[in-house]
């Protein structure tokens, strides 16, 4: 660990550098510099963990010095020094994150002090550095596999020699695509399922990025049965799942669309199926995913996939549960959303409909008047014109009540 002084007096510097118990709090080198441009240089080059300035200096002051670290985000810690107490100096201390700071002329106890709060303040901050950034590396890592696997099976260009990179070697591999339940966390059990799959080089999972339900799994061929036991006895929720022949991995996309067919063909094996005595909380699922993206494409199929049910099932309990099929139901939410809209902003008609789904403004401008009475903008005038007729009649209405409520 270094130190660095930096003070225009030489005396100064010395007083310090004799009182420091440097070896006690670990500290191996100290530099010393005459003013902040040639710190700057310092520590440039020698990056000390521990920096003791003077605030007034010649050519850069100390100021200046701890502006400039605070700009670069510098991790060292910076205690200034000076002669005063004044306000101005410690809100600029204060404002660029200085550590501490000590009065001239120097003491030995207040000197190594502070120095020892400095040292185990930046060991603290290390560590937890070292840790984020750990973290940060694996999980940037991860997602960018992610992103390189999706891409594959979207049949976008992709590297092979990086999801290589990623498997245990082999001749062949088997792909598998896991279908996880909605309304489940599928991220933490895709990492525990990659994390085992590495530590065993049975292969690797991968989060499809498209849709957060999915997970794509490629194992050493051979594999994949010992793959699907364990999932059975560590995930507890429900799963569907398909595997297919992966030969090599420049043919993934081919692989993946396979994949993708044989579940929308139903010819997936279950883990932990849904019972019936589930039915009435999947429908609430349902409804729920259904109020809150109802401006998307939401369709029987693209339903009857996320919630592990059959299209006429979902069809049939809609219908029971809601009393309108669920076109009509995401046509309602979508109307009343547009007058929301049409009352509150200035948006145009072409980019509510748009916002809402409806790539035609004409569709959505004859739906709403089938559904309303009136087109998008007859509704908007109607209820801007209301309002303003009612300001005019009780201009004052709102101040009283909010006088009233005092």
């Amino acid at each position: 660990m270094k130190a660095l002084l930096v003070d225009d007096e030489f005396n100064v510097r010395d007083v310090i550098r004799a009182l420091g118990h440097w070896q006690t709090y670990g500290i191996t080198t100290v530099l010393e510099a005459n003013n902040g441009k040639e710190a700057k240089r310092l520590i440039e080059r020698e990056s000390p963990e521990i920096i003791f300035t003077d605030v007034k200096m010649p050519e850069m002051s100390g100021i200046e010095l701890i502006e400039w670290l605070d700009a670069i985000s510098y991790p060292g810690k910076v205690i200034l020094v000076t002669v005063c107490d004044d306000y101005s100096f410690m809100r600029k201390a204060i404002q660029y994150s200085s550590f501490d700071y000590l009065l001239k002329p120097i003491e030995a106890e207040a000197l190594n002090k502070v120095l020892q709060a400095a040292v185990n303040a930046w060991e603290n901050e290390e560590e937890e550095r070292h840790n984020k950034e750990s973290g940060i590396y694996e999980e940037v890592k991860s997602l960018r596999m992610n992103r390189v696997v999706t891409a594959a099976c979207n049949r976008e260009p992709f590297d092979a020699c990086q999801i290589a990179a990623c498997l245990p070697q082999a001749d062949g591999y088997d792909l598998a695509l896991l279908s996880f339940y909605q309304m489940h966390d599928s991220d933490s059990y895709i990492q525990l399922l990659a994390k085992e799959l590495c530590d065993r080089k049975w292969g690797h999972a991968f989060a499809f990025l498209n849709d957060h339900r999915l997970c794509v799994v490629m194992t050493v061929q051979g594999k994949w049965l010992a793959v699907e036991e364990w999932i059975s006895h560590h995930f507890n929720i429900p799963i569907r799942l398909v595997s297919v022949p992966l030969t090599s991995l420049e043919e993934l996309p081919e692989s993946f669309q396979s994949a993708q067919r044989e579940m929308a063909d139903q010819n997936f094996r279950s883990i932990h199926r849904l019972t019936n005595v589930d039915d009435a909380m999947r429908m609430h699922d349902i409804i729920a995913y259904v109020e809150k993206y109802y401006t998307e494409e939401l369709s029987l199929e693209r339903i009857s996939n996320k919630f592990f049910l059959s299209r006429e099932h979902i069809s049939r309990k809609f219908k029971q549960e809601k009393g309108v099929t669920l076109s009509e139901y995401v046509t309602q939410l979508r109307i009343e959303q547009a007058k929301q809209w049409l009352i509150q902003t200035d948006e145009k008609v072409y980019s509510i409909s748009i916002k809402l789904g409806y790539q035609d403004g004409s569709f959505f401008s004859k739906l709403f008047k089938k559904m309303v009475g009136m087109t998008p903008i007859e509704y908007r005038n109607l209820k801007k014109s209301s309002k303003a007729e009612k300001l005019k009649i009780y201009p004052f209405s709102s101040l009283r009540t909010r006088s009233i409520h005092k």
